[in-house]
């Protein structure tokens, strides 16, 4: 075993030796074979495939059942080691040859055993004849094996043997009655054709019998248990054992290897109760399996190797005719060395297409890496000529080739022909890929680096840092060509979308702001770098700067794709609603439902999601999750995974909010995986979520660290910001609440984007009230009440009360606050969002401690510090529990031992959310996948809400839901009857 060792901090797991997997049928074999009389057993098979290893264990067995066997291995070595492995397995065998008292015909042996002189006979006279001697020798070795009781020889790597080796093997086959029984291990493509091994089965005595094991590669099933065997039996996720058997081809050395570099490069994670790698992109050859195969090929002559290096650049199964057009070798050539590349083992010919391709990924992975790369670009050069003749040119491995012998205009035309075909398929992640490699590796025209960049869609690519290379090649066209002032704009302009898509906002700010008075007005360009700068990103500036980029608009001009004018109207609207106009909503409700085309179900997609986020901002909790819903079923619909980590990061945000608290641990633990393909926006909003979490419920300086991560997104760093000084403010520390607040000051307050300041502003109100700087508070609150205005917000709306609460208090108007914090609390309750629902409640109580109500505010006390506990809230419900003893009162300790809270007849915060999402029209089925649970449970709380509220159909329950002012009518669309 491998003890976890530390990298970067981090322990590693324990590693294991593998277990014995796949090959009871061949240790069943061979116990059946050789249990009994003497037989000969030849297991063949290619380096790697588990030969010893199945020899070993059949040879413990044996061991067990008192049967002495000679363990010998033939060794690759320029001079041949006269009958090596067989003296080798004797000296092994032996601890006193004294012992044996062997006849005076061992003293032939003593030349091989000069150690053991004193106890062997005298050396017998010598014979003129050579084979009489070498007869006489293999005499002395039957007499040996005799004394010694063996039952079982068994010699390892015989493609290897010497001559005497093998005609001793022959000798002892060919005797009647067989003395022992022979096991033998090769590599069938390594035998030479004159080889001895070849003609055993023809000197086989009669009374004997021959049996040929070829051990298989293991299969998917199997390779995820040898691998969990390497990491203590744990669970091996499907998809990683699936990726792992791919690229080693199930032979257990490559598995071993493979998992053994994933170790040592901390490569390895545990998720989801299971084991998996980090990124399922490729595996590194290891080294000990390079070396191997590079040792192989080097042996082989230069023509063969050319053969094989042909076959490694075109990567797949490729027929002989274009191999030989790859290889560039004449047909003559190429034909006396196609037979030996094939015959070495590493190639294999498929069956009816009679198609050539490397045995194993990673033999082909070698083989490439090892060819110079001016050779490398001539064979791609070859093989994209070669692969453009055929009568249906396959474009994506001619993009490939093209790009690699860096030939830019043929891999540019292929390239695009090959994401379009993806995209059109619905792939967008390969067509993503494609483009990136070629931008990324290749020098391309302005024009044409735009067109490309302007293509690729970043959040379908993996990998932390999709974007520095293609600003990199950006900025290598904008310096390194001479450009009309338009060109020259666009690739500005795509810098700065780049840039601020990396989260390097106020750097793709200022690229974009130089582009503009170049770009054509009218432009698709400049209506999306308007929409770019209307974003309330990066550095402070007022609501009313960014909101000019869209109001100032020019009308678009000139043709325009209609998916164009999609993308562009659903980014709009994010944008408004962004910057709290209402008149988002208008242009939110044009995004379609349902599509068809891939490409509009990737906007599309977007675009629902984008809205979800607002609509969680602004409070309208069950149009977020209906919008997060439809993104999600679309996403999964048109395979469009790359969205899913986005849309499941918002979602987990909204179950914090709405107190869905069951299992959200482990969901944002799952996207916090720095390594798992997770964009860092993603990671960051699930790092807020928990750190969130934890400060409620566990680890409050776990919490900071999440929430300090958080931070890097500049779309979570108001709310990290927040959740930050509020841990403050809980540790008496109000300097630094004060501090953390001011630097975000003016951009959630100050500036009017109160969307943004629905966490920040009750924080830095109840900051500055404890700093006793009551001006600067009140200020905050007038300065949201007029950024709000009326609009119907309500998560903002009932901050707004919350801060005016928290003024009242620091005012010494304890009863004035009591009933702010209520109602507060009440507007809190109604989105749902219960936790700050019961924080408002236990506000209220102190008030009214502050104004002689004990037992009303201590009774109060006593059911919030209940429900928080039932939530989940551990660290609050403690908090409360410490102040009721304090006061003599023991309530919470009998609270917690009543289970779940009784709602009598109102709905829980869980039916509460359902039946918001059954009033804009969502199915049950729509209504589980929005909130992760089963349709099942969504009936279940269907049917309780129903009953609660005594309505006996969905459309009552809506209009009852509605009538009650549990949610906002929304409008004239009536609810899924199923």
């Amino acid at each position: 075993m491998v003890e976890g060792a530390l990298h970067h901090g981090r322990r590693l797991p324990a590693l294991y030796a593998p277990r014995f997997v796949g090959r009871s049928g061949e240790l069943d074999a061979l116990a059946a074979t050789l249990g009994g009389a003497p037989a000969v057993v030849l297991i063949e098979g290619e380096a790697g495939i588990g030969k010893t290893r199945l020899l070993r264990e059949f040879l413990a067995s044996q061991a067990l059942r008192g049967r002495h066997a000679l363990v010998g291995a033939c060794l690759e070595l320029r001079v041949p080691y006269t009958l090596g492995a067989v003296v080798d397995a004797v000296r092994e065998g032996i601890d006193d040859i004294a012992r044996l008292r062997l006849s005076g015909l061992a003293g032939a042996l003593r030349p091989l055993f000069p150690e053991w002189a004193d106890a062997l006979p005298a050396a017998p006279e010598p014979l003129e004849d050579a084979t009489a001697a070498r007869h006489r020798l293999f005499r002395a070795f039957v007499e040996v094996l005799d004394r010694l009781d063996v039952a079982i020889l068994a010699l390892e790597d015989v493609h290897w043997a010497d001559e005497a080796t093998l005609e001793f093997l022959l000798f002892l086959v060919s005797r009647r009655p067989q003395p022992v029984g022979v096991v033998l291990t090769y590599r069938r493509d390594e035998v030479p054709p004159s080889s001895l091994l070849l003609r055993l089965s023809s000197r086989l005595s009669p009374d004997s019998r021959l049996v040929r094991l070829t051990p298989r590669p293991l299969d998917v099933e199997e390779t995820a248990s040898f691998v969990s065997s390497m990491l203590a039996d744990g669970h091996v996720s499907t998809e990683f054992a699936t990726f792992v058997h791919e690229r080693t081809g199930g032979v257990p050395l490559a598995v071993e290897e493979s998992v053994r570099l994933m170790h040592d490069r901390a490569d390895l994670i545990h998720r989801d109760g299971g084991w998996a790698r980090r990124r399922l992109d490729r595996i590194e050859v290891p080294p000990t399996l390079r070396d191997a195969m590079l040792e192989r090929v080097q042996r082989l002559g230069p023509d063969t190797r050319t053969v094989l290096h042909a076959a490694a650049v075109l990567s797949g199964p490729a027929d002989p005719a274009t191999l030989l057009a790859v290889s560039g070798l004449p047909q003559e050539r190429f034909a006396a060395q196609s037979a030996e590349a094939l015959g070495s083992g590493l190639l294999r010919e498929e069956g009816r297409s009679g198609q050539w391709s490397y045995r194993h990924p990673l033999a082909c992975d070698a083989v490439y890496e090892a060819i110079a790369a001016v050779d490398r670009r001539a064979l791609h050069l070859r093989a994209g000529r070669a692969l453009e003749r055929w009568p249906v040119p396959p474009v994506a491995q001619l993009a490939r080739h093209f790009r690699l012998a860096g030939e830019a205009e043929a891999a540019c035309r292929y390239t695009e022909e090959a994401a379009d075909l993806s995209t059109q398929s619905g792939d967008v992640a390969t067509a993503a890929l494609l483009i990136h490699s070629l931008v990324a590796t290749v020098a391309l025209p302005a024009e044409v680096l735009v067109r490309l960049v302007t293509k690729i869609q970043f959040q379908a690519l993996s990998g932390s840092d999709p974007y520095a290379a293609v600003v990199a090649a950006l900025r290598s066209a904008l310096g390194g060509q001479v450009l009309a002032p338009v060109v020259a704009a666009s690739v500005r302009y795509q810098i700065g979308r780049v840039l601020m898509a990396a989260g390097e906002i106020e750097a793709g700010r200022d690229e974009i702001l130089a582009a503009m008075p170049h770009l054509p007005p009218g432009s698709a360009e400049m209506a999306r770098g308007r929409i770019l700068l209307a974003l309330p990103l990066g550095n402070a500036r007022p609501v009313a700067e960014h909101l000019r980029w869209l109001q100032q608009e020019p009308p678009l001009t000139g043709p325009m794709a209609s998916l164009d004018r999609l993308h562009l109207a659903a980014d709009r609207a994010f944008a408004l609603l962004t910057l709290g106009e209402e008149a988002g909503w208008d242009a939110a409700r044009e995004i379609p439902d349902d599509v068809v085309d891939p490409r509009t179900a990737s906007v599309v997609t977007v675009g629902h999601s984008n809205i979800g986020e607002e609509a969680m901002r602004w409070g309208r909790y069950a149009e977020a999750g209906a919008r997060l819903a439809k993104a999600r079923a679309l996403a999964e619909h048109h395979h469009l995974l790359h969205y899913l980590d986005s849309i499941a990061s918002t979602r987990a945000h909204l179950d914090w909010f709405t107190g869905a608290w069951s299992g959200l641990a482990e969901r944002t633990a799952r996207l916090l995986d720095d390594h798992g393909g997770v964009r860092l926006k993603d990671r960051c909003e699930a790092a807020l979520v928990a750190g969130l979490l934890q400060a409620a419920t566990g680890d409050r300086e776990a919490a900071g660290q999440r929430l300090r991560f958080a931070g890097r997104d500049d779309q979570q760093r108001i709310e990290a910001t927040a959740a930050l000084a509020r841990l403050c403010l809980e540790d008496g520390d109000v300097e630094e609440a004060v501090r953390l607040t001011d630097r975000l000051a003016e951009v959630a307050v100050g500036g009017g984007l109160w969307s943004r300041a629905v966490e920040f502003a009750p924080v830095r109100t109840a900051a500055l009230a404890a700093a006793g700087r009551l001006g600067p508070a009140a200020d905050v609150v007038n300065a949201l009440r007029g950024a709000m205005g009326d609009r119907d917000a309500p998560a903002p709306q009932a901050s707004l009360v919350l801060c005016r609460a928290i003024l009242a208090e620091a005012e010494g108007r304890p009863a004035d606050a009591t009933a702010l914090f209520r109602r507060a609390a009440a507007m809190w309750e109604a989105l749902p969002r219960p936790y700050d629902a019961l924080l408002a409640r236990e506000r209220s109580a102190r008030c009214l401690l502050a104004t002689g109500q004990d037992e009303e505010a201590l009774l109060t006390l006593s059911q919030v510090a209940q429900a928080l506990s039932e939530l989940g809230a551990r660290n609050d419900a403690d908090r409360i529990g410490r102040f009721l003893a304090g006061r003599g009162r023991n309530i919470l300790a009998g609270a917690r031992g009543r289970g779940r809270p009784g709602y009598g007849n109102r709905l829980s915060p869980r039916e509460l959310e359902v039946a918001q999402l059954l009033v804009v029209g969502l199915t049950n089925r729509q209504i589980a996948d929005a909130l992760t649970v089963s349709a099942q449970t969504v009936a279940s709380q269907v049917r309780s809400a129903m009953r609660k509220l005594d309505v006996t159909s969905r459309t009552a329950l809506a209009v009852r839901v509605v009538e009650s002012g549990l949610v906002g009518d929304p409008g004239p669309r009536e609810p899924n009857d199923e």
